[in-house]
């Protein structure tokens, strides 16, 4: 039946896709971060989809702490529920992600007309570069700034090296870093087919000022805070590496 279940889901992903991709080009071109707003409305139907067909839910623990305006939001990256669900959780932002992912048929089209900031990984200064220079004209159209630290996704219960580029940001552009846990990936595992059942759990954290240190001692407590929420909220999925017990 969860097979099914998720052969269905594809099916309607790839029906609804392509003519949501092309509603994308009016807005695109007629209003202020239209595309964006198509955008999320296409992860706004997919999370649907999700809860209804696949029944995989999620909870948010902190929405108190989402600022008033404009930050950078500083998440744990397990799957690609997240890219979804973030757009539902904030308000309108972009992601930053590598440059080779606007190639893709669709999503990666739609992530270049939504302004995602596109960086070339395999060269770290021009990297950089792209990131502040891109990075502060979606500050001044009043966007968010969605970014994964640690650059790739992890399988649950791993942890990558957190990279400096969002807190280097929040230093120029005066925008706060908002630390971000979930578990996604104990239901949606990387590059998998099989979606799973269940609730995902996302921890918001309290704001770190922009002015509150270096950017290395930024994320050190962006990823010190992260890495202690995972360890609350890991071995609960049916993908999860050691369970806890019930």
């Amino acid at each position: 039946m969860l097979l099914l279940r998720n052969l269905l889901y594809w099916l309607l992903l790839c029906l609804i896709t392509p003519p949501m991709f092309l509603f994308l080009f009016p807005p695109a071109l007629l209003f202020p971060n239209g595309a964006g707003k198509m955008g999320r409305l296409w992860a706004l139907t997919l999370l649907w989809m999700l809860k209804n067909i696949i029944g995989l839910k999620y909870r948010v623990i902190g929405r108190e702490n989402i600022p008033a305006g404009p930050a950078i939001i500083c998440s744990k990256h397990q799957s690609g529920w997240e890219t979804l669900a973030l757009q539902e959780i904030f308000p309108l932002h972009v992601y930053v992600a590598k440059r080779e992912l606007f190639k893709l048929p669709f999503f990666g089209w739609g992530l270049k007309l939504t302004k995602a900031i596109g960086i070339d990984r395999s060269n770290s200064a021009e990297a950089s570069r792209q990131l502040m220079e891109q990075g502060i004209a979606r500050r001044n159209e009043g966007l968010w700034i969605a970014i994964f630290p640690e650059g790739t996704r992890m399988p649950p219960g791993e942890r990558g090296k957190y990279r400096y580029g969002g807190a280097r940001m929040a230093k120029m552009f005066e925008m706060d870093l908002v630390p971000v846990a979930l578990n996604s990936g104990e239901f949606w595992p990387r590059n998998s087919f099989m979606k799973y059942p269940g609730e995902i759990t996302v921890i918001i954290g309290q704001p770190i000022a922009h002015n509150s240190g270096t950017p290395e001692e930024m994320m050190k407590r962006c990823e010190h805070w992260i890495e202690e929420q995972q360890s609350q909220i890991s071995g609960v999925g049916p993908c999860a590496k050691s369970p806890k017990a019930v």
